[in-house]
């Protein structure tokens, strides 16, 4: 489902549970960075969208859905499954992967909702905006 509300983006997909979803996810961040105008670094919004869907499928239950809502200063990105088990970040590196702790770093925000019926990790990203520069005074 795709709504469009005050300047904000928002899609809400169910993904199948397969490694294709993966690249489904990508695919579907990119639109909704596209259309809401996002302005900030798409490729770090791509990455966490990437590590979120990929720990629901290796460590979640059931098929994953993503929900992302943008706008042109902030995205947030909520990726659902059915597993009650809540992820726990490690100690980044080969043996445990690095995906909480890019999530961590790339995000303003992040955290862990349990639900009925499993579980949401989110996060937030944010546009770095220029700040506004005054005009020079005219002598």
């Amino acid at each position: 489902m795709v709504s469009k509300e005050a300047g904000t983006y928002q899609v809400d997909t169910p993904l199948p549970k397969e490694i294709g979803s993966i690249t489904a996810a990508r695919g579907i961040a990119r639109r909704v960075l596209t259309e809401c105008g996002y302005q900030g670094h798409h490729e770090d919004v791509l990455l966490v969208v990437s590590e979120l869907v990929t720990n629901a499928l290796v460590h979640g239950d059931g098929p994953p859905s993503l929900r992302m809502r943008g706008s042109a200063s902030k995205v947030r990105i909520e990726v659902s499954d059915e597993g009650e088990r809540l992820p726990e970040p490690r100690e980044p590196g080969p043996a445990n992967g690095w995906g909480l702790h890019v999530v961590r770093l790339l995000s303003t925000g992040w955290g862990i909702s349990p639900r009925d019926g499993g579980k949401v990790v989110w996060c937030e990203l944010a546009a770095r905006l220029a700040p506004l520069q005054a005009a020079p005074r005219e002598s």
